[in-house]
């Protein structure tokens, strides 16, 4: 129990100073990245905490989480390359030619 205490705590600090650079990020995809981390280090949590419970169902939770971070982040980043979420990379072909 006191491994997981330990680790739970060291996992929220981590996740401290992912926020920090979140804040503090010089340009856009610091701030997306470390967002990004925070999400990782949030599914590592959820697990802890499942495990420290003994309700190793919450790791189902943590799946699901890690694939809304996942979805997340891509659907950010696209926004910010092409301003928009709607289309494809078919957009940006028929413009070269």
């Amino acid at each position: 129990m006191t491994i997981f205490s330990i680790t739970a705590f060291a996992i929220l600090v981590s996740v401290a100073m992912a926020l920090a650079r979140a804040i503090l990020g010089p340009t856009a995809y610091d701030r997306i990245l470390s967002a990004n981390a925070i999400g990782t280090k949030t599914v590592l949590l959820i697990a802890v905490v499942g495990f420290m419970n003994g309700r190793p169902d919450f790791l189902d939770l943590a799946l699901v989480y890690s694939l809304m971070n996942f979805i997340g982040t891509i659907a950010v980043l696209k926004y910010f390359k092409f301003g928009t979420l709607r289309g494809g990379l078919s957009d940006t072909r028929d413009k070269d030619l």
